[in-house]
């Protein structure tokens, strides 16, 4: 463990590893395979997020007025609370916190804190996201666990789920649409936000007959992202013939806002299966 990288390790070849800058997730080993995707340019700087794995969004998804694109959670160091524990049967467990403080009030002045609980299973990993209201006024926000897969070619890569739903389509200056495809794949720059989305979703790697389950509670929008080309090659921390490999497949709270009266507490999850 180093110091800024926590490692959940189930057996040597199935291991979960959390960058605390952002406390995100930048490896997932499952029986010796890799699911996740993180950029070979990524910068691991301790400024800007981190390109690939599990980023936090928060208290904002997507542009914001008051700060940084996403929101400050993907680029603040958080707290581990708990130390990676051994459960009954195997799994283990570890809790990383953000709280409010001198920087995040300049941003968004309210009272607040994070809990992210990850539990690494056999074939799965579970991820609990909290939030509590520790202020003295309601707050609004949105929220999303920004999931990069490793694919091994994402033309040849299906998500289901999503067929009959609306969704926003940021390429196309954020005009809504209904999907009318049973198994969605991709062949273009393709940025979409679905509303109203089942509580899981199948991504199937066509070429290898590997398989991603997802599946989340009380987050209703599901992303589905890849740049592509050319705006692949316009972003420094990402490599020009990486996007083949990734698919993004991201569940949040993000057409609507939620709101929270002091005291309260927003509760919400993934948990992830390898096939």
């Amino acid at each position: 463990m180093s110091a800024d990288r926590v490692v959940l390790e189930r057996s040597t070849d199935t291991s979960l590893t959390v960058h605390l800058f952002g406390a995100t997730v930048v490896s997932w080993k499952c029986n010796g395979s890799e699911i996740l995707f993180v950029s070979k340019n990524s910068l691991f700087n301790n400024k800007k997020a981190i390109r690939g794995g599990i980023p936090v969004c928060f208290p904002q998804f997507g542009p914001w007025d008051l700060g940084p694109q996403h929101g400050f959670a993907r680029i603040t160091t958080w707290t581990m609370e708990q130390e990676p524990k051994t459960l009954s049967g195997g799994d283990v467990c570890a809790v990383f916190t953000l709280n409010d403080n001198e920087e995040t009030r300049k941003m968004w002045n309210h009272g607040f804190k994070v809990t992210y609980t990850l539990t690494l299973k056999e074939t799965e990993f579970v991820s609990d996201f909290v939030v509590n209201n520790t202020g003295e006024d309601p707050f609004s926000f949105t929220a999303l666990l920004h999931t990069y897969l490793s694919v091994s070619d994402v033309t040849k890569t299906t998500v289901s789920g999503l067929k009959g739903l609306k969704y926003v389509d940021k390429v196309r200056d954020g005009q809504t649409f209904t999907e009318d495809r049973e198994l969605v794949s991709l062949s273009e720059n393709y940025d979409r936000v679905y509303m109203d989305t089942p509580s899981g979703h199948i991504v199937h790697n066509v070429t290898t007959g590997k398989t991603v389950i997802i599946k989340k509670t009380n987050l209703p929008d599901t992303v589905v992202w890849n740049p592509w080309e050319e705006k692949a090659k316009a972003m420094g921390d990402f490599g020009d013939d990486e996007y083949p490999k990734m698919l993004c497949v991201e569940a949040g709270h993000v057409s609507s806002p939620v709101t929270l009266d002091p005291g309260a507490s927003f509760i919400a999850g993934q948990v992830i299966v390898a096939k």
